[in-house]
């Protein structure tokens, strides 16, 4: 989640090759072939060759991108020995710099801000904004998008897309519990806005870090009247916030006729977490809110008084004004019942609807309170198996208060083939070698127990809480702040400034190595460093010169912003298609000489396609809509309805701000 610096890849099935892309093949070699008998040149046919080769692997994954891209780099250094056989003097690039991908400023760049990123989420302070946004959100659709999207697109412009997108996705899902409002309302806006934020800095998505070495490479073929300037990174905020703008002011207005209210979404609550002990134990229970009335005859007794009696065991309490009580040393035999408590309760349906009409209360369609502490991804049902040699041997769970002491609330035991539960009096059985504990426990209580040797966890599969270090927050903001400091106020490279900050993190105990190591999403870095060398050859080729004067002979006599457009309308169908990363450097190129050919600015050309590049909302190909289609029940034909008037409002005002900012 914390890998950084987003890149985008197609969504497809991996297997043997299909019909669909054999046909594909002939189609792409045709035009391969065709293109041969119209270029000016053999290394332009070459060239123009492995290009279509390029975009045919990219667009319909016979393998994957990262693998395409790192073949056609061995293919453009095997030129170098086939030179003769092909009909040229040397190779296509000079195997010298083949691999100088690898240590470019745009890969150092990408993996330290990777390293960064993971380091203040593992601080806890990515958590901390989701909390917040939670509790300012309110309950209606007009407020809560908003305030979602506007905070996961600031967040998105200096971390990875789909990162922010799945750090938002549990916060949208508690929001849509508590307000009524189906996740299918929320989701879409969250993730088409994540997308949008990649475009408010230079370092917000991987096409715009590499934008300024896509540049500097363009420039060593230009003359020296032409050079270009890399962009700072800030320099396209205008057009991001504007953006990010258009973006929320288009749900909050439209949404309600954009926006499905889909049938087939996630469950915000979960599935049910006793289906397993159902089918091996028999044991049928749910977990339910219960409400202490005023006037109820429950109020003044204790736990201990009415748990074994109706079966019912209780799990979570919280009294007005009072946090929560859930876990070890909160709830006790003793635990009193007051006026207006809440109580989390495990019981049968049966012996819980009993327990409600004898004490007059109410009892809740939903978990509301305990929404969150009570959730699958955070407590659940449990087996644990008393070992021979453990300290409770011939102990109850009364004996050793278990609920308070452990935080394991005992629902059921299996003993001899035989299964009991509250009820049969389970609490005062002394415990024996080789005794299955049932029990209902929070996730990380259930881990802190598998160290302890009185007991053995048989229940293995359950979400681990994540190692938070939230005692490394000033060092993680210090290190992030001096590295923004150098990328803004000094002439150092990109690279060295983040890099500095990633470093920081390490030393300073922020992240161990490995997890840094970890937070690196190696495919992005080889998809790029290996498409480096093809944007070259390209380039130095005279590729890009002539795709560009054909271009400039359709549109030349069109108005420059007519001509930015087309170039705009062509990186986003490249992105729907193939890697944004891959867009980008097969499109700067062409890009630069368009704009030489036709009098614009040629920097202002390569930051359209590097933008254009994020305007990818019209099926779910990119990562942050294919990560929430299935949570929201997302049908393709609601991308098309909702991210077709998105893609066109985001074709309009790029160019729009563009001309009139640059």
């Amino acid at each position: 989640m914390n890998k950084l610096a987003d890149e985008e890849i197609t969504i497809t099935k991996p297997g043997i090759i299909s019909s669909k892309q054999l046909i594909a093949a002939i189609l792409f070699a045709a035009l391969a072939g065709f293109l041969s008998t119209v270029v000016p040149t053999v290394e332009i046919a070459w060239v123009g060759a492995i290009l279509v080769l390029t975009i045919y692997l990219f667009a319909f994954e016979v393998v994957g991108v990262d693998v395409a891209a790192a073949t056609v780099m061995v293919m453009l250094g095997l030129t170098s020995l086939l030179a003769p056989m092909m009909g040229i003097d040397q190779g296509l690039v000079d195997n010298k710099h083949l691999f100088d991908g690898f240590s470019s400023n745009a890969v150092i760049s990408i993996i330290a801000v990777m390293i960064i990123g993971a380091g203040l989420d593992k601080t806890g302070i990515m958590g901390k904004v989701a909390a917040f946004i939670l509790k300012i959100g309110g309950t209606t659709e007009s407020r809560i998008i908003p305030i979602i999207s506007a905070s996961v697109g600031f967040i998105s412009s200096f971390m990875q897309n789909v990162g922010a997108a799945a750090l938002f996705l549990p916060v949208v899902s508690r929001i849509s519990a508590r307000s009524g409002l189906p996740m299918s309302r929320l989701l879409m806006p969250m993730g088409f806005t994540a997308i949008l934020g990649g475009t408010m800095t230079m370092v917000g998505s991987s096409p715009l870090i590499l934008l300024n070495d896509l540049i500097l490479t363009s420039n060593k073929a230009l003359p020296a009247d032409q050079q270009m300037n890399t962009w700072e990174l800030f320099s396209v905020t205008p057009v991001g916030v504007a953006l990010i703008a258009t973006g929320i002011i288009y749900f909050v207005v439209a949404g309600r006729y954009v926006l499905p209210k889909t049938k087939s979404e996630s469950s915000t609550v979960g599935a049910d977490p006793m289906t397993y002990f159902n089918k091996v134990y028999g044991v049928d229970f749910t977990v339910n809110e219960i409400v202490v009335k005023d006037d109820s005859d429950l109020v003044g007794q204790n736990l201990d008084d009415v748990e074994t009696s109706y079966r019912v065991r209780v799990i979570a309490s919280k009294q007005s004004g009072e946090e929560a009580r859930v876990g070890p040393g909160t709830i006790a035999r003793d635990t009193e019942f007051r006026t207006g408590m809440v109580l989390g309760i495990v019981a049968d349906p049966y012996d819980l609807s009993h327990f409600v009409e004898k004490y007059n209360l109410k009892k809740r369609r939903e978990l509301r309170t305990f929404s969150e502490s009570l959730s699958p991804n955070k407590s659940g049902i449990g087996e644990v198996v008393i070992p021979p040699g453990s300290s409770l041997i011939g102990k109850s769970a009364r004996d050793v208060w278990m609920r308070k002491t452990y935080g394991l609330a005992l629902i059921g035991l299996h003993r001899n083939g035989e299964t009991m539960r509250e009820g049969d009096d389970i609490r005062n059985m002394p415990f024996q070698a080789g005794d299955t504990l049932v029990v209902h426990t929070a996730w990380n209580v259930l881990e802190r127990i598998e160290k302890d040797r009185d007991f053995v966890v048989v229940t293995t599969e359950y979400p681990h809480e994540e190692e938070l270090r939230p005692n490394k927050i000033v060092p993680a903001g210090i290190f992030f702040s001096i590295a923004l400091f150098m990328v803004l106020f000094t002439d150092i490279r990109l690279s060295v400034a983040l890099l500095t900050g990633a470093m920081g993190m390490v030393l300073s105990g922020v992240l161990k190595i490995e997890e840094a190591y970890a937070a690196v999403s190696w495919k992005t870095v080889f998809l790029l460093a290996s498409l480096i060398p093809l944007g070259l050859a390209v380039e130095t080729s005279g590729t890009a010169k002539w795709i560009a004067e054909q271009v400039l002979f359709v549109v030349g006599d069109m108005p420059i912003w007519v001509i930015q457009a087309a170039i705009a309308l062509l990186a986003t169908f490249f992105t729907l298609v193939m890697s944004n990363v891959g867009a980008t450097v097969l499109l700067v190129p062409l890009a630069v000489n368009i704009a030489i050919g036709a009098g614009a600015n040629p920097a202002v050309f390569a930051l359209t396609v590097a933008i254009a590049t994020s305007n990818s909302f019209l099926i779910p190909t990119h990562q942050v809509n294919a990560l929430i289609m299935g949570p929201a029940g997302y049908r393709v034909a609601d991308f098309m309805k909702a991210g077709g008037v998105m893609t066109l409002l985001f074709l309009v005002v790029m160019i729009g701000v563009m001309n009139l900012v640059f």
